[in-house]
């Protein structure tokens, strides 16, 4: 989860998780494994609970939103709080997003 003003900076990630590779999963694999299309994958409603990392820049934010389970539907929620629920792994994974 990061802020919308930022975006995934995957050498941090892959740094974070001790990994050298990511990738994200096909579109039917993703559907297959977490039982909702990609781009509205959710960890609310998942058939069991999925680890979730978020940057630390979100954590002290007075509320935020996350995907809804699909396309166009969101939470909004306190951003500690849902880190809190979520049992989120904070961590320094993004960078600004690049300016328009």
């Amino acid at each position: 989860m990061c802020r919308g003003d930022r975006s995934i900076d995957w050498s941090k990630l892959r740094k974070h998780l001790g990994v050298r590779r990511l990738s994200l999963p096909d579109a039917r694999t993703a559907q297959d494994v977490t039982g909702y299309e990609r781009g509205a994958i959710t960890p609310f409603g998942a058939t069991h609970r999925w680890p979730v990392v978020a940057d630390v820049s979100i954590a002290d934010l007075e509320e935020g939103s996350i995907g809804g389970g699909d396309h166009g539907v969101s939470v909004t929620i306190n951003s500690n709080a849902l880190c809190v629920y979520l049992d989120a792994d904070l961590a320094d994974v993004t960078t600004a997003a690049a300016q328009p």
